[in-house]
């Protein structure tokens, strides 16, 4: 796995295990608890892309620098959380950074594992949003990705479509990849801060 790899998709664990410690402190969970969500949310979106590539032990596991994020994110919660939390949305915000730049690093390790361009940006929105998924359900909240508030799926689709589209034009590198994360994150916070909203399942009420 190439640097250029690796170095986002740290930070990408590092932003969503952000979120889950916060979430954490909001659910009134001990130091332990903290850690834990948060390794969940940070890890959970890469675990589950691995084990559908079938490519051996999954990285959050095979590489021990993927749980330094989780560590290092449960104490900077600890300390730091009475200043963040006046901060509205905060949550959110280290929530659509992960998700943002795990949407293009999903994308790219499953093109690099040899699959098509279709199925990597699938696999891409599943690394995404699934640790976003996991965090919610283990904490007994309702996941992000079913809200009303915000698009949660559309822009991870976007930045996987993108990313895989720049690479199979030949066009992907490494500022390419930033500039997509920073569309994906962009798309989120203003869809969370004017509340759009996906159509709904039926076009009318049932």
């Amino acid at each position: 796995m190439a640097w250029t790899h690796v170095v986002p998709d740290l930070l990408g664990v590092f932003f969503f295990a952000v979120s889950g410690s916060l979430l954490a402190v909001r659910r009134r969970f001990d130091i332990v608890g903290s850690l834990l969500l948060g390794t969940c949310v940070g890890l959970g979106g890469g675990i589950l892309r691995d084990v559908i590539l079938d490519d051996g032990v999954p990285r959050a596991f095979d590489s021990p620098v993927y749980l330094v994020p989780p560590l290092v994110a449960a104490l900077v919660v600890y300390f730091f959380a009475h200043v963040v939390h006046r901060f509205h949305d905060v949550l959110l915000t280290f929530d659509a950074a992960g998700m943002a730049l795990f949407s293009v690093t999903g994308t790219l390790l499953a093109l690099d594992a040899g699959m098509n361009h279709a199925a990597a940006s699938i696999l891409g929105v599943v690394t995404a949003v699934g640790g976003g998924v996991i965090r919610d359900v283990v904490a007994n909240d309702v996941p992000q990705i079913f809200r009303s508030r915000g698009l949660y799926a559309i822009p991870a689709l976007l930045g996987a479509g993108l990313t895989a589209l720049a690479s199979w034009a030949g066009w992907f590198g490494l500022v390419t990849g930033w500039v997509v994360a920073v569309l994906v994150f962009g798309l989120r916070m203003v869809s969370l801060r004017y509340r759009w909203q996906a159509p709904p399942a039926a076009r009318v009420d049932l």
